[in-house]
């Protein structure tokens, strides 16, 4: 499969701007053709509400696809940067060209998001694709399979199913880009791989990503926002708050208002609430419930085996030594930590990895830029949770803050961001599927090699602004 797709791209098809935006009209046309398909094949994985799966994996995946087409064009014409005084009398450009074949490797927890968004942005980078749907999702992963064929050209694209066994033949090809999404377990196996051919590669990988909540802020507003964020597919969300450090004294108020909240959305009794996903196999079943024997449960706690359900989950009294707070807990329990103040929760953050992301309620200004400057995370969100990520989940040595104003009652709304992302374009999506070759064009008739940037008509020269 990859040396024919590696003989298709070698023969430019995938180059032209054209091509791409063709397969990506007829990916827009697979999805618009098989919405209620792509809602079933969700249900059947994670029970996964109608109105969930459009919010967070449809319309996600149909609004980042539309916004590629929209502006692929602008997206792929050469770059001219600034110049510096040695080369000011050159043409100057940036060339953005694809890796070449590319392996992604979608998650089970958004099986339809967390792979196709991918594939679009490295079908638009002009690249051939081999696609590995996670086969823990197995409808979702079968829908992939059976239906992207019929849409997309078979010579450019193709999906691969099967298991861990299937995925590590795959590794043992050269690609020349690998996109994975899953645990950090699997990642550090993908990325011994990739070293191998020294192959680029993306791990998109989860974490403990922890949630601050203090006094000043408006605790029936943070509790919806928090709680939301949180239980949104079961909990099985890479972005959602692993747990909340708050005092005693807002621990008490917090539980108060979750009790309304949880109530108010799943019912007496969460069970037979059409709202509340399911966690994805039995295996992942009982990795949770071993978090809570010994727990002090203050909300929920309910399971079921064979219905694979977790009742959402609130624990108090924990310490950082327990079980549920040595790895990432993917699911609907959420412990809550006392500290007496800001500064001892960004000790206690810092003490561990770095989040992926980490949320913040508070209207004190200054605690706010306490843990924006004494803090390292992937992104970071003032009052709210999830709503800063665009995309999901892909926020990786840089620190994109959102402030949503917290006494707004509005959970779908953004914020306002500062900094960009430095390993995922959020604007412009394909850029991971991309590299960027410096070109300068020399003038031939001038003296004159002390210039920047790779060359025409010249030697050595492009390294100067390098060296």
């Amino acid at each position: 499969i990859v040396q024919q797709l590696r003989t298709t791209f070698n023969s430019g098809k995938t180059r032209d701007v054209d091509f791409r935006l063709n397969q990506l009209k007829a990916l827009l046309r697979c999805y618009e053709e098989n919405t209620a398909e792509m809602a079933n094949v969700l249900a059947a994985d994670l029970r996964k509400h109608k109105q969930e799966a459009h919010l967070l994996e449809i319309e996600f995946i149909l609004n980042d696809l539309r916004n590629t087409l929209y502006n692929l064009r602008e997206w792929v014409k050469p770059e001219k940067p600034e110049k510096s005084l040695v080369n000011v009398m050159d043409g100057v450009y940036i060339y953005k060209d694809p890796y070449g074949v590319v392996l992604v490797i979608g998650a089970w927890n958004y099986p339809l998001q967390l792979t196709l968004v991918p594939v679009a942005a490295a079908i638009a980078a002009g690249n051939c694709v081999v696609i590995k749907p996670s086969e823990v999702a197995p409808a979702s992963a079968k829908f992939i399979a059976e239906t992207l064929p019929k849409y997309l050209s078979q010579d450019c694209y193709r999906v691969v199913t099967g298991g861990p066994k299937e995925t590590s033949e795959l590794l043992k090809e050269k690609f020349d880009y690998v996109f994975y999404t899953g645990s950090g377990r699997v990642g550090k196996i993908i990325h011994q791989a990739c070293s191998e051919n020294l192959t680029p590669c993306t791990l998109e990988l989860g974490g403990k990503s922890p949630c601050y909540l203090d006094g000043t802020a408006n605790i029936a507003i943070a509790a919806r926002r928090i709680l939301w964020g949180k239980f949104i597919n079961a909990g099985q969300t890479c972005i959602a708050p692993d747990y909340i450090l708050c005092s005693k004294q807002v621990q008490k108020q917090f539980l108060e208002e979750a009790r309304k909240v949880l109530n108010e959305w799943y019912g007496a009794n969460p069970k037979d609430s059409p709202d509340l996903c399911r966690i994805i196999n039995q295996n992942h079943f009982q990795r949770l419930t071993s978090l809570l024997k010994g727990a002090n449960v203050a909300i929920g706690g309910e399971t079921d085996l064979q219905d694979r359900y977790i009742s959402p989950t609130i624990l108090i009294d924990v310490k950082s030594t327990d079980p549920v707070m040595q790895d990432e807990i993917f699911g609907p329990i959420l412990p809550i930590l006392n500290v007496d103040n800001a500064y001892d929760a960004i000790k206690f953050i810092n003490s561990r990895p770095p989040p992926l992301v980490m949320y913040i309620f508070t209207l004190d200004t200054k605690i706010q830029e306490l843990f924006v400057t004494g803090t390292r995370s992937g992104s970071m969100c003032l009052n709210d949770t999830i709503m800063h990520a665009k995309p999901l989940c892909l926020y990786i040595f840089s620190k994109n803050v959102t402030d949503q104003r917290l006494m707004i009652e509005n959970t779908s709304s953004g914020g306002v961001c500062v900094n960009d992302t430095l390993m995922h374009c959020a604007d412009k999506p394909l850029c991971l599927y991309l590299f960027t070759e410096n070109i300068e064009d020399r003038d031939a008739f001038i003296a004159n090699t002390s210039s920047g940037g790779v060359c025409v008509n010249d030697a050595l020269t492009h390294f100067a602004g390098q060296i």
